[in-house]
């Protein structure tokens, strides 16, 4: 039994989520993910280490972008193989990617544009990493597939996906490799949900196998529960509204965003806020919504509920879904108190930055962060307390309230963690933990040494290992 597993992305860091497989003549990636921290997005721009039309397939856990948004680069550079994952996923994976591209290609544009007017270059090609017609070619290649039905990569090698609870279609991956008789699993955890959260079902857990990649987001800190960030969600609406101030929310398009208006929907129910106007300024998420109406068979049952009532979270009195640029601009035109849910989810482009522009000067305004914001993003920088920020180019003085709820985050905490690799009847060969910053990582290998005394491996960025 030879098998060489290779570390490509969201090792000792959040991002960039990409493992390269190889057993026999079979090559395959799970995840190809795009770095989002600045400090690491250079290798965006690195050649791959294995020619990508040398690839048998991708194996993709969910469709945010530090997972699949490196996708269309791997297209462009000659990868023509199936991509597996769910459905659901892969039509959310088509949304985020042709947004994906947009973006890059009008922020190539802008830097020309502007290392023209100012006789310099930058450090990356004033060309887009990749572009809407690449994004276009990725998705044909989509292959739907269903839970818990395995899929023949190569005669030996198949793959398995399960319900992750993370996102809409989000999947952990069992990948059985056999040769000479022998047999051997990897499971990957992709990105772990939590238990007891609205809409989706909740994260399956395994009995066995032989190597297992965990990741470990929060793998150092443990959430406050959905409920608890529920009930200061209304404090702070209540707050703000008394001060005369907006709630400004940057929020992810996937998932986030749609927990967000399910708890909107139930605090407006129960009376317990105001009924202020809601305004959804994401058309991407917008499109993410009617994805979540096209698979009612991944809800959980209080979800299944409301939509058989008709009592769509996404659909209730006082929210505007907002489309276009200008319906976003004369939002900030209104007068009195309204909340706006927008993105990007950690500040780095989107429309949230003109609405940051708007109330970040306003004292009565509040800043609700709902989701965990990466080291060097806009997002952290307020979050951690920065007195003057840097948006769209000016630098503006942080005179808003500035909140952040973590109950609401899609990743399992450090005990919900723990949980689901003590559901492994016997000890893996090796433990590999992966996806968190380096202290997150750190502390859970540590707590697994420590409770479980399980053999563990805290990779680094391209570390080869050969799994026998």
């Amino acid at each position: 039994m030879h098998i060489k597993l290779t570390f490509l992305g969201a090792a000792q860091n959040i991002t960039g989520s990409r493992y390269l497989i190889e057993s026999g003549g079979t090559k395959f990636l799970v995840d190809c993910g795009l770095y989002q921290e600045r400090k690491f997005k250079d290798r965006n721009w690195e050649p791959f280490p294995i020619l990508p039309h040398s690839l048998d397939t991708v194996l993709l856990t969910h469709a945010h972008l530090d997972h699949c948004g490196l996708l269309p680069r791997l297209v462009q550079d000659g990868f023509h193989s199936p991509i597996h994952c769910t459905a659901a996923t892969a039509e959310i994976a088509q949304i985020m990617l042709l947004d994906s591209a947009s973006l890059q290609e009008e922020d190539a544009e802008f830097k020309r544009q502007r290392h023209e007017k100012e006789r310099r270059k930058g450090p990356f090609p004033e060309i887009p990493l990749y572009t809407v017609d690449d994004a276009k070619a990725c998705s044909r290649l989509f292959a739907p597939a269903t839970y818990g039905k395995p899929i023949e990569i190569s005669k030996g090698v198949e793959a398995t996906f399960y319900d992750a609870g993370h996102v809409l279609g989000s999947s952990m991956v069992k990948v059985k490799i056999r040769q000479n008789g022998d047999e051997r699993t990897l499971l990957f955890s992709g990105d772990i949900g939590r238990w007891d959260k609205p809409i989706l079902r909740e994260p399956t857990l395994f009995e066995e196998a032989d190597y297992v990649l965990v990741e470990s987001t929060y793998g150092d800190k443990l959430l406050e529960s959905p409920e608890d960030s529920a009930n200061k969600l209304a404090e702070v609406i209540n707050t703000t509204a008394k001060a005369g101030g907006n709630i400004v929310i940057p929020s992810f398009a996937l998932e986030r965003s749609q927990e967000i208006l399910y708890y909107l929907n139930k605090l407006l129910f129960e009376d317990r806020i105001p009924h202020l106007m809601v305004f959804f300024d994401s058309p991407m998420a917008v499109s993410i919504n009617k994805v979540f109406e096209h698979h009612p068979e991944l809800f959980d049952e209080e979800m299944t509920r409301l939509m058989r009532q008709k009592e769509s979270p996404f659909d209730f009195r006082g929210l505007n879904l907002v489309r276009t640029a200008d319906e976003s601009k004369a939002i900030n035109h209104i007068k009195g108190t309204v909340i706006i849910i927008a993105g990007s989810g950690m500040c780095t482009g989107g429309r949230i930055k003109h609405h940051l522009v708007t109330n970040i000067l306003r004292k009565e305004s509040t800043i609700l962060f709902v989701g965990y914001q990466a080291i060097g993003t806009l997002g952290r920088q307020i979050v951690d307390g920065a007195k003057k920020v840097r948006i769209l180019g000016k630098h503006y003085p942080v005179r808003a309230r500035v909140e952040q709820l973590n109950g609401f985050s899609a990743h399992a905490d450090k005990n919900e963690l723990l949980r689901w690799l003590s559901s492994l009847r016997k000890p893996p060969r090796r433990l590999f933990i992966t996806h968190g910053e380096p202290e997150s990582s750190h502390h859970l290998a540590a707590l697994v040494r420590d409770k479980m005394r399980w053999e563990v491996t805290v990779p680094e960025y391209k570390d080869e290992v050969i799994l026998d």
